[in-house]
């Protein structure tokens, strides 16, 4: 029996629809941001190629970013170990140790970022100083002068503001980690340290062995993310004469004022970095996805 020219057109009429049903979820999950950070790129390297003024910014700001890099490696290396001894800090039963942690926490995210750079670099810095020569003077005068004498001559001008500026970030994203830290920690069921310590653990090595690890691979992204924040917020210390790609830009926007080229190449710079690194949070979060299942 042949088949009702009706039924046929209703059946291509069907798969029509659900084509078009496929195309615009294929549309809808396109990451058309992603190729709009593409043309961004192109344009921008267009532009420096093309244009003598854009290329001469671009050769000079970019011999600032190995400070950029170092710097927020250097000081996102310091702030996870403090992140970490602060996160534990938090959750401990030592009333000491959870307020002293507590009290860090709270001060760093109270008070603003920039203000903190300035306040640890030119105030927190010189009062360490003085307390360590203050230090090698009572040594000194004990009898201890190998000690004592190494201690007094530590002077301010030994810390050059590139180490205070690292000093200033890890101090501060050292209290956000901590909360990361906490919260990630605190993620793991009970029933882990239980069962660790019913094997016969101490609280110390449930903690490193059985808790710490889950909970590192949990808060993962957010550490990705964390140092993603630190690389832009790293422009800041290009106020203590950091000679990073934003004060290397300020310094030839002031000399030249060529304003608009600075500006340009160097937001482009931190927008290159910011997405390439925000690329790689993702893969991994997902490969992190992948393995949980």
């Amino acid at each position: 029996m042949a088949e009702h020219p009706s039924a046929s057109l209703v059946e291509e009429g069907l798969q029509i629809e659900l084509r078009k049903d496929r195309l615009t979820k294929r549309l809808s999950r396109f990451p058309w941001w992603f190729l709009g950070m593409i043309l961004i790129a192109l344009w921008t390297a267009y532009i420096v190629y093309s244009q003598e003024n854009y290329k001469t910014a671009f050769g000079r700001i970019i011999l600032g970013i190995g400070t950029t890099i170092v710097t927020s490696l250097i000081a996102y290396g310091i702030a996870l170990v403090l992140g970490l001894l602060a996160g534990l800090g938090r959750i401990s039963r030592n009333v000491v140790l959870n307020n002293l942690a507590t009290l860090y926490v709270e001060l760093i995210r109270g008070i603003p970022m920039l203000v903190l750079i300035f306040f640890i670099a030119l105030v927190g810095v010189p009062t360490v100083v003085d307390g360590v020569n203050g230090l090698g003077s009572w040594l000194n005068s004990l009898g201890l002068t190998a000690i004592g004498g190494v201690l007094t001559k530590f002077t301010n001008q030994a810390l050059s503001m590139n180490a205070r500026a690292i000093v200033a970030l890890a101090v501060t994203y050292g209290a956000f980690l901590a909360e990361i830290f906490r919260a990630g920690i605190q993620s793991i069921g009970r029933g882990q340290m239980e069962a660790a310590r019913s094997l016969g653990m101490s609280n110390g090595q449930a903690m490193r062995h059985v808790i710490l690890p889950q909970a590192i691979r949990n808060v993962l992204p957010a550490l990705g993310n964390d140092f993603v924040a630190m690389v832009k917020d790293s422009s800041l210390v290009s106020v203590l004469a950091v000679r990073d790609i934003t004060q290397v830009a300020r310094l030839y926007a002031g000399s030249t004022f060529r304003y608009r080229e600075a500006y340009v190449t160097l937001s482009v710079l931190y927008l290159t970095m910011t997405v390439a690194l925000s690329l790689v949070v993702q893969f991994v979060e997902k490969r992190l996805r992948r393995h949980a299942r």
